[in-house]
């Protein structure tokens, strides 16, 4: 399956995010809202995705029109051994002029095969978005449940403003990082970032200046290793790591040593700068602008900001280590 081209539904809650967690993946040749085509190097990792919500063999595409899609199913000439459906998908703002269920239908007559579509056993997929059809075969559907049972409430330790599994699940995929390499987590906080990592067979070390915080999240993060140290001098030597991901504190509600917060980011990004191998990742949230900063330590290959709610923006800065350094 190596080499084959994906074709990905992604989630709708973000205009930009779902795509920067691709490149864990391969390469993306084509993009429209909610829908990429990625050059698959490493299909081993489908199932890590949290902001995707259906992976499919990439079969096709044409203009978002009618005469066009039956054109297209046509060339293809598909035929299927097992029972099968055709399902729809229409993103926002696409200009198919056909109903979905026109469409459905279609699918169902143009693929040989016997149709099911109460329990089939393969499915054939159009996602049309903008001006364009895309056409797949589904391999991977993302379970909306997957999260759920490690919700921060449910935790033996809780401390409120920490993320969402699912949010920290992307993280880790827009780092690159892999199974069996090792992340840092300079402000582990609840030890969030630490357990899931754990999950995907991801070795990971949290930090955090607040005893409390440290005995908390050893409760949470039992399989991980989680130790007091001050991020702004890290006990671990040069290029130690593969990727660090954190939020960084903001507000006056968490425990710092320095002087301010500014002095904090400071001292802290040369730190992470230091603790990251050549060429690798950091991915850092934080609550204000810090790119100009950022920048003076390593290449900035990514920001995407987020609302959280009327007085919160989150801001995810996706950073990378000079080679040479």
């Amino acid at each position: 399956m190596v080499g084959v081209q994906l074709l990905l539904e992604l989630a709708g809650d973000h205009p930009e995010l779902p795509y920067a967690e691709l490149e864990l993946l391969g390469s993306l040749r084509e993009r429209d809202p909610q829908v990429a085509v990625v050059e698959c190097e490493r299909p081993e990792e489908i199932s890590r995705l949290a902001l995707t919500q259906v992976a499919m063999e990439y079969l096709g595409s044409c203009q978002a029109e009618k005469g066009a899609f039956i054109q297209m199913l046509k060339d293809l000439a598909i035929s299927s051994p097992r029972p099968f459906a055709g399902r729809v998908k229409k993103v926002h703002g696409n200009t198919v002029n056909a109903t979905q269920a026109e469409l459905e239908r279609l699918i169902g007559s143009r693929v040989q095969g016997r149709v099911n579509l109460h329990n089939p056993e393969e499915e054939f997929r159009a996602v049309i978005s903008g001006s364009r059809c895309y056409f797949g075969r589904v391999l991977w559907r993302s379970d909306p449940r997957r999260f759920a049972d490690r919700r921060p409430g449910d935790r033996p330790f809780f401390h409120p403003g920490v993320m969402m599994p699912r949010m920290v699940r992307a993280l880790l995929n827009i780092s690159c990082v892999r199974e069996g390499e090792q992340i840092l987590d300079p402000f582990s906080g609840t030890g969030g970032m630490v357990m899931e990592a754990g999950l995907l067979g991801i070795s990971a070390v949290g930090s955090d200046i607040d005893p409390a915080m440290v005995r908390g999240s050893r409760l949470n993060a039992r399989g991980g290793e989680i130790l007091r140290a001050d991020s702004r001098r890290l006990p671990f030597r040069d290029g130690s790591f593969d990727a660090v991901v954190t939020d960084l504190p903001y507000g006056q509600s968490v425990s710092i040593m320095a002087r301010s917060l500014d002095a904090l980011y400071q001292d802290a990004l040369g730190e992470i700068s230091r603790v990251i191998r050549p060429g690798r990742r950091a991915v850092l949230v934080t609550h204000r602008d810090i790119r100009i900063l950022a920048g003076t330590f390593m290449e900035i290959e990514g920001f995407y900001s987020q609302r959280v709610h009327k007085s919160l923006t989150r801001h995810i800065l996706v950073l990378r280590k000079d080679r040479g350094e």
